[in-house]
């Protein structure tokens, strides 16, 4: 029986994709689970595979076109088989189901050929260069790579694309990139219908940036002021639970495990992967599994699983000297938390004026799901979890 490749649809936000390059072409046999094509998210660089054996009878799309979620985009089948009825979307077509997209592997390399080339010849290219490629319209097989064995890498793309941005006249529209159309759509979505309100708190820093200088002083992989966040946000998150939820319509959902996203800025947008579990790990364990996943982010190597489905979340500007902003929520999330830049302030305390490191945080709250009360309550521990930081260290109990 037929069966009809369509295009994904793996997030809420996935309105469409861009088939980056096709890695079988009309004719080849395909078996169940294999690779057969490099799509382009809203976050992500994803391999598609085949959902059942035979022979890819059918392209539809070309490389580097935009297409519509849930449009068909190939049909696999027998040689000899009727296909009419899958491209006409008929009944008689196997559903188009099975294990789905997966990030794109580093090691693979190989983009398949343009169809103005040789079957038999193939473009090498890095998966960063083929999605940078699709974005500005370049050709991949015009341009001659610099990288091992003569692969095309990222720079040679962009190299080859710089007149053609820098070359848009004053007033011309730049089209959007996948990520952005999605930012675009996701923050309308956040911003209109959920009442938002705003709490800030300043914090003293000193202690926890003392922290931080001990792990460097033991020569030990240091945290970074992201994890140590991660980690006081996740303690304060296990002390009033009632801001580890989500409106739904008609209740309150209370989550059993503390999912922190961190927002990791891209060159065409933002992307916030998830640290699971956080009120089970420690302050080490949360470093080192941030530090490979914002990584992989910037590679666009996440599974929509590890971006998705945060349960509150963190964005640090404070990197950029940015001292205060405020942050959108982005559903389900009911809280979430926008973290300035360590200032050295001048601080009086009882008449006498020292020298203080202070740091804002603002808090942004569905006021469907939560009232200033409960926020103020939060942001108290947060708080006093960064000022008196001894916790971040203690060994996770687990029941």
């Amino acid at each position: 029986m037929a069966s009809r490749v369509v295009m994904p649809k793996l997030t809420d936000t996935m309105e469409e994709g861009v088939l980056l390059a096709w890695k079988k072409h009309e004719g080849d046999r395909v078996q169940a689970g294999e690779v057969i094509a490099e799509i382009e998210t809203d976050k992500a660089v994803m391999d598609l595979e085949a959902f059942a054996p035979g022979v890819l009878r059918k392209l539809l799309v070309q490389d580097g076109e935009t297409v519509q979620s849930g449009k068909l985009i190939a049909v696999i089948a027998e040689a000899d088989e009727d296909i009419a009825l899958a491209l006409s979307d008929g009944v008689a077509a196997a559903p188009s189901a099975g294990s789905g997209p997966k990030p794109v592997s580093p090691s693979a390399t190989t983009a398949a050929p343009s169809p103005d080339r040789p079957r038999g010849e193939r473009v090498l290219a890095s998966p960063r260069a083929k999605v940078l490629a699709a974005e500005r319209g370049v050709e991949l097989s015009t341009l001659t790579g610099t990288g091992p064995g003569g692969r095309i890498v990222e720079d040679d793309v962009a190299a080859a694309s710089v007149p053609a941005v820098q070359g848009l006249p004053a007033g011309a529209d730049q089209p959007l990139s996948q990520m952005r159309k999605a930012i675009a759509r996701s923050t309308v979505q956040s911003k209109a219908p959920v009442p938002h309100f705003y709490l800030t708190v300043d914090i003293d820093m000193g202690q926890a940036e003392r922290v931080r200088d001990e792990f460097k002083q033991s020569r030990q992989p240091h945290p970074s002021i992201t994890d140590v966040l991660i980690k006081a946000a996740a303690l304060a998150l296990k002390r009033h639970p009632e801001i580890n939820v989500s409106f739904t319509g008609e209740t309150i959902r209370r989550y059993p495990q503390i999912d922190i996203g961190v927002a990791v800025g891209m060159e065409d947008g933002l992307i916030t992967p998830v640290v699971r579990n956080c009120g089970a790990k420690t302050l080490a364990n949360i470093s080192e599994e941030t530090k490979q996943l914002i990584e992989r982010a910037r590679q666009k190597r996440l599974s929509p699983q590890e971006y998705t489905g945060a349960t509150f979340a963190i964005s640090n500007l404070g990197m950029f000297d940015v001292e205060q902003f405020i942050a959108l929520l982005m559903p389900p999330q009911a809280a979430s938390i926008a973290v300035g830049a360590i200032r050295d302030v001048p601080v009086v305390t009882k008449g006498t004026v020292t020298a203080g490191r202070r740091m804002k945080v603002t808090m942004s709250c569905d006021h469907r799901a939560l009232d200033g009360l409960m926020g103020a309550q939060f942001l108290k521990e947060f708080k006093r979890v960064l000022e008196h930081p001894e916790e971040l260290l203690t060994p996770v109990v687990t029941s």
